[in-house]
């Protein structure tokens, strides 16, 4: 009994402490796009792959400052190398020769160098290109984050947009179920058809059915912004800002009228950096031809033993020093070199056309985002109008059928012109928030 009542109390802590590592947010729109800013994977990654290409940077950097190395190189030569020399040399019989050993069984040279590049074209080439390929990732980065703001606001207003579902849902449920109950009473006194009752028991089970699929729609949607925001999708959060309250916020037609300079946008930045690295390819293939000028010092100590007996205080070692000059001039690759050159010269040519389709696709992506903006407005006007109407008719029908003046059809066509009513009225103020910035996403600077 002690066993059970000690694991019981385990589990106990452990829920307990589960629950307080949970995290708690709360949100307005504009603090989750902050938050996400910062806490994203993806703009975390971003920001690694920025540091990731400033140590690249200074790679090639270094790659052009003295190299110095140092070593220590120890042979054995437990069987050492034989030779024949003539007898004679030691006294022997001349035309014979005498077998001779060289060298001491122990040898060990420690060594240093330096060395310098005195002139290369690719060095140079490929400074060019580090600065390119750390200005790729800041470009990167930046797109990263302006992507992950549109994401934000997505999947904030989604979220927004399930909640409301849900709180008309059950409005609506609670007002057909009044209505309902009332017309089985009048059923029960034989004033109206069973098939009138059976015709709200049908729309009440689909709109039971819808708000089952809402609640479990608003689940994903917040999973779905918790990743956006970098939180676990386990953390409580609440959310600050109204739909409503965004749509009012966003209704900015000044706002679409501002000019739009393509030189300005994230990814036009980025084909022309890319531009930019195919022209740093090409010089590159061009300084190949160039001659490179590198100089190198040698410095060293040699000993030689036929015991390992090298740190003692008699121990001689020899020291050698050189400095040497390397002169690489290219004459003739057969148009090897040639033909790299013009490949780079081709890839340069594509992407200077790419380029100029990125700036004619983002002028239409511009004309398409601020066309779709603005319709969204008008569209949200419309739906709002539409849904004032739809109540009034669906209230007008509701009271001619409990009065027995309209058939329940009737009413089941009003009730369901009201559902879709409303369902555009709140899918048109997500789509002025997602419209929006969909348009910012292409002139943020």
């Amino acid at each position: 009994m002690k066993k059970i009542f000690f694991v019981t109390l385990t589990l106990f802590a452990l829920s307990a402490h589960a629950q307080d590592s949970k995290q708690s947010y709360s949100f307005s729109l504009q603090q989750a796009i902050d938050h996400a800013r910062e806490y994203n994977y993806s703009v975390i990654n971003s920001g690694r792959d920025i540091e990731a290409a400033k140590q690249k940077k200074w790679e090639t950097t270094a790659m052009g400052l003295p190299q110095i190395n140092a070593g220590l190189d120890y042979t054995n030569n437990f069987v050492l190398q034989k030779s024949v020399v003539p007898a004679e040399f030691f006294g022997g019989t001349p035309g014979e020769y005498a077998e001779v050993a060289f060298g001491t069984k122990h040898n060990m040279v420690a060594r240093s160098s330096l060395s310098q590049i005195i002139f290369d074209g690719s060095y140079i080439v490929a400074l060019q290109a580090s600065k390119t390929y750390l200005k790729y990732y800041e470009n990167a980065k930046q797109r990263t984050d302006i992507d992950i703001k549109e994401m934000v606001i997505n999947s904030y207003g989604n979220v927004l947009l399930a909640k409301e579902n849900i709180a008309i849902l059950e409005k609506n449920i609670a007002s057909l179920q009044k209505t309902l109950n009332d017309t089985k009473a009048i059923y029960k006194n034989g004033l109206i058809e069973e098939e009138s009752v059976e015709q709200l028991e049908i729309t009440l089970a689909s709109l039971e059915s819808t708000l089952n699929y809402n609640k479990r729609l608003l689940d994903i949607t917040y999973k779905m912004l918790k990743i956006n925001l970098g939180i676990e999708i386990s953390d409580q959060l609440t959310l600050t800002d109204k739909l409503e309250d965004l749509t009012l916020q966003n209704m900015d037609l000044a706002f679409s009228a501002n000019e739009f300079n393509v030189n300005d946008n994230i990814n036009h930045k980025i084909a022309l950096n890319f531009e930019e690295r195919r022209e740093l390819e090409y010089k590159l293939e061009r300084s190949k031809a160039l001659p490179s000028l590198s100089a190198t010092v040698n410095f060293g100590y040699t000993a030689f033993k036929d015991e390992f007996q090298f740190f003692t205080q008699n121990q001689n070692w020899f020291n050698y020093s050189n400095l040497g000059v390397s002169l690489n001039v290219p004459i003739f690759s057969s148009l090897a070199r040639s033909s790299r050159t013009q490949q780079a010269k081709i890839a340069l040519d594509q992407a200077k056309t790419q380029l100029s389709e990125t700036e004619q696709k983002l002028k239409l992506q511009y004309a398409t985002a601020k066309s779709e903006y603005e319709y969204s407005i008008a569209d949200y006007a419309t739906a709002k109008n539409n849904l004032n109407l739809a109540e009034r008719i669906e209230k007008k029908q509701q009271i001619k059928f409990t009065e027995g003046l309209s058939t329940s059809f009737d009413f089941n066509d009003a009730q369901r012109q009201l559902y879709t009513a409303q369902q555009k009225y709140l899918e048109t103020m997500v789509n002025i928030v997602n419209k929006k910035a969909s348009l910012e996403k292409i002139i943020t600077q």
